[in-house]
C-alpha cells in the first residue's frame, strides 16, 4: 500500500492569511460561509454513523481541554457526498471522506483555498472502512491542529484588518514585540514590567495579561516555578471586586504545560484555571512564555475569559489567537 501524508498545508496555514497582502493569491476566490469552530464532514451516512464517524468525533468533537462545562473542539455538520453542492464546497473547514478501492494512493491530505478564501479542507483516501480508520488514527493530533490553526489564523488576520493601533505602542515598549489587538479592547494597566490589555462587555471579559521578569538561577520553565510567579504578578496586579481579593492560579485542577514553537520563536504554554482569592470567579488560561531578545528576562503573554453566562470556547480561542499575534518587532511583515 502506497501512502502519502501530506502536511505542508500545516505550516501554510501558520504562516498564512494576514501575510499575503501584495502577492499573487491565484485566482478570485468568494469568501468562505460557516460559523466559526465548524466542520462540514463530507461522508455516507452508514459510515458516519458507524466506526469512522465514531472515530472522527472522537478526535474532532471531543472535550475543549479546561473548560467549566463541556463543549466540543469543533461543531461537526454530515453532508452525503451526493449532497456536497456549492453551497457546502464554501463552507471554512471541510473534511472530505473519499472512501474508494480504485485510489490511486491514500493518506490524509490537507489543502487550503480550495472552493473559497480562507477556507481549509482535510480528505481521507482510503481503500476500505479498515485503512480509513488507520488513516485517522495516525492524524489524531494533526487534524485537529490542522482545523485549530485555520481558525486562529482567521481571527488573527481579522484583529490586523480591524486592529486598535494604539495598543501596539505598551506592548513593544515591554517586550520588543507587537501583538495585534482588534477594535474593542482598551488598555487597562501598564506599569514598567505588566501590561493589562481586555475587551470588557457588560457579561463577557476577554483579557490578555503581558509581564516580564529576570531569568531564574535555576530551571526558569519549571512548572511550579512559573505557577509561582504567576501567582506573585497577580496578586500584585490584578485585584478582585472586595478589598483584599485578587486573581491566583486555582489548584483544585492541574496546570498544564508543554513545549511549542511558532513564527520562530520557541515558548512553554501553560493551561489551567485562574480564580479569585475571597471571591467566586473563575474560568480558563492560558499563557505563552519565552525568553526576551536579550535573553536576560522571561516574557509571559497571558489570555483568559469571564463569561459566566455563556460557552466559553470561541471566546477563549479568540483571545488566544491573539497570543499567536506575537512578533518581534524587527521581524514584523
Amino acid at each position: 500500500m502506497k501512502r502519502i501524508v501530506k502536511i505542508a498545508a500545516l505550516a501554510a496555514m501558520v504562516l498564512a492569511l494576514a501575510g499575503c497582502k501584495g502577492r499573487n493569491r491565484g485566482p478570485l476566490l468568494p469568501n468562505v460561509s460557516g460559523k466559526a469552530g465548524e466542520i462540514v464532514v463530507v461522508i455516507d451516512k452508514d459510515n458516519w454513523e458507524g466506526e469512522i464517524g465514531n472515530a472522527l468525533r472522537g478526535i474532532l468533537a471531543d472535550d475543549t481541554p479546561y473548560l467549566a462545562q463541556r463543549e466540543p473542539l469543533f461543531n461537526l455538520a454530515n453532508v452525503p457526498p451526493g449532497s456536497f453542492n456549492n453551497m457546502f464546497k464554501m463552507h471554512r473547514n471541510i473534511l472530505i471522506l473519499n472512501i474508494n478501492p480504485q485510489n490511486q494512493t491514500t493518506g490524509m491530505m490537507y489543502k487550503r483555498d480550495q472552493w473559497a478564501r480562507p477556507q481549509s479542507v482535510a480528505q481521507v483516501n482510503a481503500y476500505g472502512q479498515e485503512d480509513a480508520l488507520a488513516i485517522i488514527a495516525e492524524a489524531k493530533d494533526q487534524l485537529p491542529e490542522f482545523f485549530e490553526a485555520a481558525e486562529r489564523d482567521r481571527i488573527i488576520a481579522n484583529s490586523i484588518l480591524y486592529e486598535e493601533l494604539t495598543l501596539r505602542d505598551p506592548v513593544e515598549k515591554l517586550t520588543g514585540g507587537i501583538m495585534h489587538f482588534p477594535s474593542g479592547y482598551k488598555l487597562r494597566k501598564v506599569t514598567d514590567d505588566f501590561v493589562w490589555i481586555a475587551d470588557d462587555k457588560q457579561y463577557t471579559n476577554q483579557i490578555v495579561l503581558v509581564y516580564r521578569y529576570p531569568v531564574p538561577e535555576n530551571d526558569p520553565f519549571d512548572k511550579e516555578n512559573m505557577i509561582a510567579k504567576r501567582n506573585e504578578v497577580m496578586k500584585a496586579n490584578v485585584p478582585g471586586m472586595f478589598d483584599g481579593s485578587y486573581m491566583t492560579t486555582s489548584t483544585g485542577f492541574p496546570v498544564e504545560t508543554r513545549s511549542l514553537k511558532y513564527h520562530g520563536i520557541d515558548f512553554v504554554e501553560a493551561r489551567g484555571y485562574w480564580e479569585v482569592e475571597g471571591d467566586f470567579m473563575g474560568g480558563p488560561f492560558v499563557s505563552h512564555t519565552f525568553y526576551s531578545q536579550d535573553g536576560k528576562d522571561l516574557i509571559v503573554l497571558e489570555a483568559f475569559v469571564y463569561a459566566a453566562r455563556y460557552d466559553k470556547r470561541s471566546y477563549l480561542r479568540q483571545v488566544e489567537s491573539i497570543l499567536y499575534s506575537f512578533e518581534w518587532k524587527n521581524n514584523e511583515k
